[in-house]
């Protein structure tokens, strides 16, 4: 039998010759190919970070590194409760390309570089290498985000900051729970759910007993606790001191204490879950667990919401890495492959939906890329207002957005794309977990109104954001006074009006906000077919329903 590389054409001599086949799509520069992204970077003061995302393109875009994110999500962790004497153990057993992908990750500042060095353009040029990562290997950006969104919580506490800091800004990787002499670096999860309470954290059970200075000792459980492997949790908890309630406070509880013990850190299972298999995500029982005081007690929530802001930034950022993954893959497979005579990128049908979803690409892109340059080091306090009323509208619409393009894309694959040797079928199922992870859409779009309300800066910030661009595009001008006029009608509505209409409140300001950025920062023939294709008179509700003279063709060029 000949052995073929991969991308040939196999030839059996007693079958047929493939012909029609995209070759694999490997060892290409994931930033390189990607446009728009490149000029993004560049226009929100990250281009300094060139050379290093050229590097990490190369990495995650080789037939290695892509190897390992399929071989980290078809060998699913194992959870090793205890060991072989019969005492508690706790531990998850990753694959070892797991491991290969986080550590690459962590080496190129994914996690934490933007705290680093907080020099210009830190959080776009840390959110673009989190995306290329997160392109190829969604599983292990859930630390990875929840380490970079940690260290806004922790870095107010200096009994806990003094020496976790340093662990958390290393790029070292080390998998180990215990090694002599103390871990260098560390990653940071976070345990809030319970089984009574999802996005209502108040109505957690779990209690913490006040033992002396910053320490307590809790008792409880948590129903969903995504990477159980990493070296400490942020957990809320209803703290008591001498038997008097202080309310929810957040506690920092680290899986190894001083002097090599064990903390108490019982993993119940693993869940069996839709998306991605390469990142545990676990059931855990607290029972004499010790955990440190971050912030004051009772302001537990107050103490997270700064590490919230980000996390949520992250989920925009993760489906805009998705929908990359997805146009990449469809353009790839349309450019090698043919059907009635033609490549399948030059018939019209399927060049429109390409088009349409570059499109809804780059505006996710454009959002998420603004987004990080609101979390800049010495960012003003317009900027601070603007991101939080932007944040949530923009975590509620595109990641709302990312399971429909997942699907979309898939199908431009054909049969090839509903396999789980093709990556889209895994984008497909791990896309929802966006729109639901730190605030499904209910609650987001609630949240919407909450900053309207608590923050009354921030729609100011908004309408400012969108003036930039009034006078470039009457389709959008209409729109933007449209919006603002519900927005200024809500605000002024009694509870039940306003929650009723929160996700269309939602939905209009994030189109208004990602189609002031496309006609800022895109190509104008991309901005103008976006604006009409979202909120034109003709727009249609599927993908590929673009409107009549746009230029399909060039718009897909561009990926």
């Amino acid at each position: 039998m000949t052995t073929f590389a991969r991308g040939q054409r196999v030839i059996g001599a007693a079958t047929h010759y493939v012909e029609n086949q995209a070759p694999w799509r490997v060892d290409v520069d994931e930033y390189g190919l990607n446009t728009p992204l490149v000029s993004a970077v560049a226009s929100f003061g990250g281009g300094w970070a060139d050379d290093a995302l050229h590097e990490a393109g190369g990495l995650v875009g080789s037939a290695s590194f892509q190897r390992d994110a399929e071989l980290a999500n078809v060998h699913a962790p194992l959870l090793q409760a205890h060991d072989r004497w019969g005492f508690r153990l706790d531990e998850v057993e990753y694959d070892p390309s797991y491991h290969r992908v986080i550590s690459e990750a962590i080496a190129r500042g994914a996690h934490t570089s933007a705290w680093a060095d907080p020099r210009e353009g830190a959080s776009v040029a840390r959110a673009a290498m989190f995306m290329l990562f997160a392109q190829v290997e969604p599983g292990h950006a859930c630390p990875v985000s929840m380490t970079h969104a940690a260290v806004a919580s922790i870095e107010g506490s200096p009994w806990v900051a003094e020496e976790w800091m340093p662990r958390l800004l290393s790029r070292e990787y080390d998998p180990r729970l215990d090694v002599p002499g103390g871990k260098q670096s560390a990653l940071i999860g976070m345990a809030m759910t319970e089984k009574q309470g999802g996005s209502d954290v108040r109505a957690g059970t779990t209690v913490g007993e006040h033992m002396g200075g910053h320490a307590y000792q809790l008792t409880g459980h948590k129903w969903f606790c995504s990477a159980p492997m990493s070296d400490a949790f942020l957990v809320l908890a209803h703290t008591r001191t001498s038997g008097r309630d202080e309310g929810l406070s957040c506690l920092f509880v680290p899986r190894m204490l001083p002097h090599g013990m064990r903390n108490v850190f019982r993993i119940q299972r693993l869940k069996d879950k839709l998306g991605n298999r390469s990142n545990a995500s676990s059931e855990v029982e607290f029972d004499g667990t010790v955990g440190f005081l971050l912030g004051e007690p009772g302001r537990g929530v107050r103490t997270i919401i700064e590490m919230v802001e980000r996390t949520r930034l992250d989920c925009v950022l993760g489906t805009a890495a998705g929908m990359r993954q997805s146009v990449a893959e469809a353009v790839w497979h349309a450019r090698g492959r043919t059907a009635f005579g033609r490549l399948l990128v030059d018939q019209p049908a399927m060049t429109s939906v390409l088009a349409d979803l570059a499109l809804d690409y780059e505006a996710a892109m454009l959002t998420g890329l603004r987004l990080a340059q609101l979390f800049e080091a010495g960012a003003s306090d317009r900027d601070v207002a603007l991101r939080r009323l932007a944040t949530p509208v923009s975590k509620y619409w595109i990641c709302k957005r990312g399971p429909h393009h997942a699907y979309e894309a898939m199908e431009c694959l054909g049969g090839n794309g509903y396999t789980e040797s093709f990556p889209l079928a895994r984008r497909y199922r791990e896309q929802p977990v966006m729109a639901i992870w730190e605030g499904s859409g209910n609650v987001i779009a609630l949240d919407v109104l909450r900053a309207l309300t608590r923050d009354p800066e921030s729609a100011a910030a908004f309408a400012d954001e969108l003036a930039t661009t009034t006078g470039a595009s009457g389709v959008l001008d209409a729109h933007v006074d449209r919006t603002l006029t519900l927005l200024a009608r809500l605000s002024a509505a009694d509870v039940e009006e306003a929650a009723a209409q929160a996700r269309r409140l939602s939905e209009s300001l994030a189109l208004a906000f990602q189609a002031s950025l496309m006609l800022r920062h895109a190509p104008s023939n991309a901005a103008e077919a976006f604006i009409a294709a979202r909120l034109g008179a003709d727009r249609g509700a599927q993908y590929g329903v673009l409107p009549t003279g746009t230029d399909a063709a060039a718009l897909v060029a561009r990926h």
